[in-house]
């Protein structure tokens, strides 16, 4: 393979001439095109030519790109640059940011490229692109951030964070208001390092109250940027928690309260089952009553019915002294199971067995049927097949003895799943079978004389 800079910098066209490749320590060039271009020829055919060249040179470098093939990317990549010579004005208006974009995952994976070859490509872009200049210096500085380097990064969110052109439009208040966000990040990072001094210190110290200073400082410039944020309808999980961490570190739990609480429910937000779990995890913190942390898990439950937290709201309904709650907590269950990525979860099974004897020992038939109604023409096959009772046998035999008991209860003693697991002769659970097959004889709610 020649030389990735030998490659990048060969000209495109006798017309276009390209300006003396930038040098990195790793021997990758950058072209560039200069400042000062001659004007391509345009007109009639070969206008059509101009364009066919440039689409087709996109298409292949789409293709590199998906096959992972930065070399071939780059090559491509040095003759597609001829489109900011494209006479369509919005084509070539629209050039900077594909560039970028193009450019920026070219050299990101290529093996030769470095953080100086990226940096230098991104200056070159922020000038070029101008209209796109706090995109790209918001990318550049996440990039530097990948790579730790973190005063650098913060340096150019610092000179993006004061840049302007023309009238600020609606679009350049987000993209400002997110890069002092991510400045917020960064300071959020170094207040949590002085947090961490500081539970190392003692209290009586000098250099306790001198730390505690640097981390007010710090506090206050943070919680500007980050609650700025906060105030903008989208999806801000880092900047949110981390806002949220510092007020309460400070008492100010009404604050963190109140964001997350306008996170979790103002409809200008976009739905985001994060927001109400942090939303929970703080009122757990607070020792909320259990109406209000029902009320929140309930909306969780909505959107995501298959969370790990399902568990934990079964459990908190199921010692409800409110009915409705009880027969919700058997609802949570059942839909936790409906779903592929739990059928192994050894605790839904366990905590529906349990609820299912809870449940029927409790008169309250009809909600289990209710449950099984939707369920019985999928769910045998399902959980409950010949297939699945040897396979769970095999690899984890509690999880199978309490699928089997659900089995059972659900489908009678005819159930293949069941009649599996009863009759094998393992010493270790021969007392649990038997538990097993008293309890499916009593509870099981196709026996017409439960």
């Amino acid at each position: 393979m020649s030389d990735f800079s030998d490659e990048l910098t060969r000209p495109v066209a006798k017309a276009v001439r390209v300006e003396t490749s930038m040098l990195s320590g790793t021997g990758m060039h950058i072209p560039w095109l200069r400042k000062e271009m001659e004007t391509v020829e345009t007109g009639g055919k070969k206008e059509k030519d101009f364009a066919k060249t440039t689409s087709a040179c996109l298409d292949l470098i789409q293709e590199a790109l998906l096959n992972h093939q930065w070399q071939k990317a780059a090559e491509y990549m040095h003759s597609y640059l001829q489109i900011l010579e494209d006479s369509d004005t919005s084509k070539r208006q629209a050039a900077p940011e594909i560039i970028w974009r193009l450019g920026s995952e070219i050299l990101y994976y290529h093996p030769k490229s470095n953080v100086e070859s990226f940096s230098t490509f991104a200056d070159r872009m922020k000038n070029i692109g101008v209209m796109n200049y706090l995109k790209i210096s918001l990318q550049h500085a996440l990039y530097l951030l990948h790579h730790g380097m973190l005063e650098d990064a913060n340096r150019n969110l610092s000179q993006a964070e004061t840049w302007r052109y023309g009238e600020k439009s609606s679009s350049q208040e987000i993209l400002i208001s997110l890069i002092q966000a991510y400045k917020g990040l960064l300071q959020y990072y170094t207040w949590s390092q002085k947090k961490m001094e500081l539970s190392k210190l003692d209290e009586e110290d000098y250099a306790y109250s001198t730390a505690t200073q640097n981390m007010l400082n710090h506090s206050w410039k943070t919680s500007i940027n980050l609650g700025a944020l906060t105030q903008i309808p989208g999806v801000w999980d880092p900047f949110v928690k981390s806002y949220v961490e510092m007020l309460e570190f400070y008492g100010d739990q009404d604050g963190a309260r109140e964001v997350l609480t306008n996170y979790a429910y103002d409809e200008k937000f976009p739905s985001n089952p994060n927001a109400h779990i942090y939303l929970y995890n703080f009122l757990k913190r607070e020792k909320a009553p259990k109406e209000k942390l029902i009320s929140v898990l309930k909306i969780l439950y909505q959107i995501v019915p298959s969370h790990k937290l399902m568990l934990e709201f079964h459990r908190i309904l199921r010692n409800s002294e409110k009915e409705e709650h009880r027969k919700l907590g058997l609802e949570v269950l059942f839909a936790v199971l409906d779903f592929a990525g739990c059928t192994k979860n050894i605790t839904a099974w366990k905590y529906l067995a349990k609820y299912l004897k809870q449940t029927l020992m409790g008169s309250h038939l009809a909600w289990v049927q209710e449950q099984w109604h939707s369920r019985r023409n999928w769910w045998p096959t399902f959980h409950f097949s010949y297939f699945w009772a040897k396979s769970d046998w095999t690899k984890d035999k509690a999880l199978a003895c309490e699928k089997a008991l659900v089995a059972g209860i659900l489908l009678g003693k005819g159930c293949r799943y069941f009649r599996y697991v009863s009759k094998q002769g393992h010493q270790a659970l021969k007392k649990k079978i038997k538990r097993m097959n008293k309890s499916v004889k009593r509870y099981s709610i196709v026996n017409p004389g439960l």
